[in-house]
């Protein structure tokens, strides 16, 4: 489980990421991100009915995916807020190994396009 400093709270929380935040798409995940001030990471995991209709099957996911964040190299997530969207069950039964490499390619994806948009911002603000 996430510390409670790594997790949002409430719905409103997770509105400013909803409506502003860039999206990476996998093969059976996307993962919504967005710069915040400070070098800490706040994640969230969304997994729907339409997934799976048994409550254990999507709190499985869920806490899979937490775990896989929880463990990710500090460089992929620092300084993010990041909420992963799961669109298929294999997530349930498939490999850690699989889950980990899956997840691991969107955050770092998602952390050097987050980096490349900062870099551009002060080019052009040096100009």
């Amino acid at each position: 489980m996430l510390a409670q400093t790594h997790r949002f709270h409430g719905l409103s929380a997770l509105r400013p990421l909803y409506k502003s935040g860039s999206v990476i798409r996998g093969k059976s995940l996307a993962v919504r991100y967005q710069a915040r001030k400070d070098e800490t990471y706040r994640a969230a995991v969304v997994v729907s009915k339409k997934v799976h209709k048994s409550a254990v099957v999507r709190n499985r996911i869920r806490r899979r995916i937490y775990e896989v964040i929880r463990l990710a190299d500090p460089s992929k997530t620092s300084g993010l807020d990041i909420a992963v969207m799961v669109y298929s069950t294999d997530f349930a039964g498939m490999p850690y190994d699989t889950l980990k490499t899956e997840l691991t390619n969107l955050l770092s994806k998602a952390h050097s396009s987050l980096k490349q948009h900062n870099k551009h911002a002060i080019v052009e603000k040096e100009e």
